[in-house]
């Protein structure tokens, strides 16, 4: 039983480093959007996208996106650059939208 303890953190210390952790931080920023639109929606009673939802897509995509590059994983550079794009677009239509309530 030891051995196999001793095996296994063996193990993890050599596949753990840094671009790992890095990988892993912005998967949890990613997947933490999916908890803030549950608890809004749970609250409104309704499916209901935060704006905090596109932070957290926008963040957890591009540092997924700097793994994926340093990976060379062509799936996942195409799949977070695309998403990147809209998570973008969507923070600019909320802030323009802003803008215009207040001028309004």
């Amino acid at each position: 039983m030891h051995e196999t303890i001793q095996q296994l953190t063996t193990w993890l210390l050599t596949q753990l480093n840094l671009w790992v952790v890095i990988g892993f931080f912005g998967q949890s920023l990613f997947m933490m959007r999916f908890i803030f639109q549950w608890i809004h929606s749970e609250r409104a009673k309704q499916s209901v996208v935060p704006e905090i939802f596109w932070y957290f897509s926008l963040f957890g995509g591009l540092i997924v996106l700097a793994y994926a590059i340093h990976k060379q994983d062509i799936v996942f550079i195409v799949s977070q650059g695309l998403g990147s794009l809209i998570y973008m677009r969507n923070i600019q239509l909320i802030w323009q939208n802003k803008r215009k309530e207040v001028i309004a």
